[in-house]
């Protein structure tokens, strides 16, 4: 069973699900592509609805992709598209960072995988995207992260840097959205400028060959901005995020709508733009 020291502060309402759903490696993990080749055995540490994950597998096939969450909530739909587009080198479970022992996961597709994540130096690549942010222990993580990669292998893992963000034209309501997410955050005992810190928390989890890099997402698009836009204005009313600022009197229900009406705003601005930046550390075991 899954550990229960972390509150994911999103939670998997579908305004969540729809930013997960348009992950891929290219856009969210081109960082580790020259360490992906077929045949290769891959953990996805947090892999949500398994779009990330889904990609994965087919650069490494017919290598093996392990995909798990600490949640069920969104495996179901990461099995039904693994299903749809006839991925079967790739299996999803339940299971808990911080002790990575799941003998068996279920297979998503009918298939012959080797699943097997109970014994160090399972896999090739060990690859985390925005999961250390929201964990309480992120360098108890990468230890256990660490210890299922081979000598050889490659931990990979990609944070947001909340206190990094920036948009244009300036919105008092987006000013307020930040500082109540990292409140919030915070609350949970997460890291919302995770960016950052990566590289102090992989030393601190004892790696010594380390390459760090950044990269962007960026929504300037009017396609861009409408999509942006929009789920975070349904996220900020809607999500665990919002019954968390709620029920802890970080905002009332009326703070949260003029946040999301900010970010309409800001949406529809024929100048909008808005860039998130993100630190990458590539670790060798």
């Amino acid at each position: 069973m899954p550990d229960q020291r972390d509150t994911y502060t999103h939670g998997h309402h579908d305004s969540v699900l729809r930013s997960h759903r348009r992950r891929t490696v290219d856009n969210s993990a081109a960082y580790l592509v020259p360490y992906l080749r077929p045949g290769l055995r891959v953990l996805d540490v947090g892999c949500g609805p398994g779009t990330i994950t889904l990609d994965l597998a087919r650069r490494v096939a017919p290598g093996v992709v392990v995909g798990i969450d600490n949640d069920l909530a969104p495996l179901g739909e990461a099995r039904a598209e693994a299903r749809r587009h006839g991925v079967s080198n790739v299996s999803f479970a339940v299971a808990d960072v911080y002790k990575l022992d799941l003998a068996t996961v279920e297979p998503s597709i009918d298939a012959t995988v080797e699943p097997s994540i109970d014994s160090d130096d399972a896999f090739d690549v060990v690859h985390a995207h925005q999961v250390l942010q929201h964990l309480s222990e992120p360098v108890a993580a990468l230890r256990e992260m660490r210890r299922v990669c081979r000598p050889g292998g490659v931990v990979a893992a990609r944070d947001v840097d909340c206190a990094a963000m920036a948009w244009y034209p300036p919105q008092a309501g987006l000013d307020h959205w930040l500082e109540l997410y990292r409140r919030v955050a915070r609350d949970n005992r997460g890291e919302p400028d995770a960016g950052r810190r990566l590289l102090a928390w992989a030393r601190a989890a004892g790696f010594s060959e380390i390459t760090c890099s950044a990269t962007t997402w960026c929504f300037a698009t009017p396609e861009e901005r409408a999509w942006w836009g929009s789920l975070w204005a349904d996220r900020v009313t809607s999500s665990a995020l919002a019954a968390q600022a709620v029920d802890r009197n970080h905002a009332t229900r009326d703070d949260l709508e003029h946040i999301a009406l900010a970010w309409r705003r800001w949406a529809e601005h024929d100048d909008g733009w808005f860039a998130a930046l993100h630190g990458e550390v590539l670790c060798f075991p």
